[in-house]
């Protein structure tokens, strides 16, 4: 038996979004409200796509803060319809970048079931960074194209954990309870580089990534990775990306619709 065609909707109904639409962009604009800057947005769901956990802390940003829209009166489940939201698109950008549909969509249908059960807010934040550290992890592996070893997840967890501090080899010894030399050797044949150099990666990955979408200044920056000094950081940065923090601020730094509506006005 075949399925009836779907009817288009009346006239009515276009006449009710439009009203609808109409009061919500008044609202907006009398409240001064902008939704958060489409680069950004992008570029955070793409760190999660490329298993880049140091881009997504650094771009992470709290449901329900200074860019998020008012989906229902209700604060708890406003959040909760976000971070569905949320869960979906990070769903479909790890799909694209190589994870399994029915694992992506399983990961999902549990998320979303946790969701569901949230009673507090501070729960629905708990549930949103955790859901985008996992979804991070899984596709860190699949980037990699190798399984790597539990030691080695823990060596690279410790670095996103601590990342805005100086890392001591010695301190993730410790933390993990094994010697310096056997950590070094590990790392070294699993991921092809030492672990000092795979800091100062990361540090300068982040640092990239903050200059591009954020407002904070180079000198900011350096204090908050944990540099020893901003002109080692400028040498460290020039080193890895080829042309020093401000040559890359001056480039690449993504101004937000606001700024640009400002700069029109003006």
């Amino acid at each position: 038996m075949s399925e009836l065609p779907l009817e288009e909707p009346n006239e009515i109904y276009h006449l009710d979004t439009r009203k609808a639409l109409a009061e919500h962009f008044f609202a907006n604009r009398e409240l001064g409200f902008r939704h958060a800057p489409f680069e950004r947005e992008i570029a955070f769901y793409e760190s999660v796509r490329s298993g880049n956990l140091e881009t997504v802390k650094t771009l992470f940003t709290p449901l329900g803060g200074e860019g998020f829209g008012k989906l229902c009166p209700d604060p708890l489940q406003n959040l909760k319809y976000h971070l569905v939201v949320s869960i979906a698109m990070i769903t479909r950008f790890c799909i694209n970048g190589g994870m399994q549909p029915e694992d992506a969509y399983s990961l999902s249908d549990v998320f979303i079931q946790k969701t569901d059960a949230c009673r507090t807010i501070e729960e629905i934040h708990a549930l949103h960074y955790n859901m985008t550290v996992e979804f991070t992890k899984r596709m860190r592996q699949i980037q990699s194209g190798q399984q790597y070893s539990r030691t080695t997840l823990q060596i690279l967890d410790y670095i996103s954990d601590h990342l805005h501090e100086r890392i001591y080899i010695d301190d993730i010894a410790e933390a993990l309870g094994k010697s310096v030399p056997y950590l070094s050797r590990l790392f070294a044949k699993e991921m092809d580089t030492t672990i000092t150099d795979y800091i100062t990666r990361k540090k300068i990955e982040t640092a990239a990534n903050m200059l591009q979408f954020s407002d904070y200044t180079a000198l900011e920056i350096s204090s908050f990775l944990g540099f020893s000094s901003q002109s080692y950081f400028i040498k460290q940065f020039k080193k890895h990306i080829g042309i020093t923090p401000k040559e890359y601020r001056d480039r690449f730094y993504s101004v937000s619709w606001m700024n640009l509506d400002l700069q029109n006005k003006g």
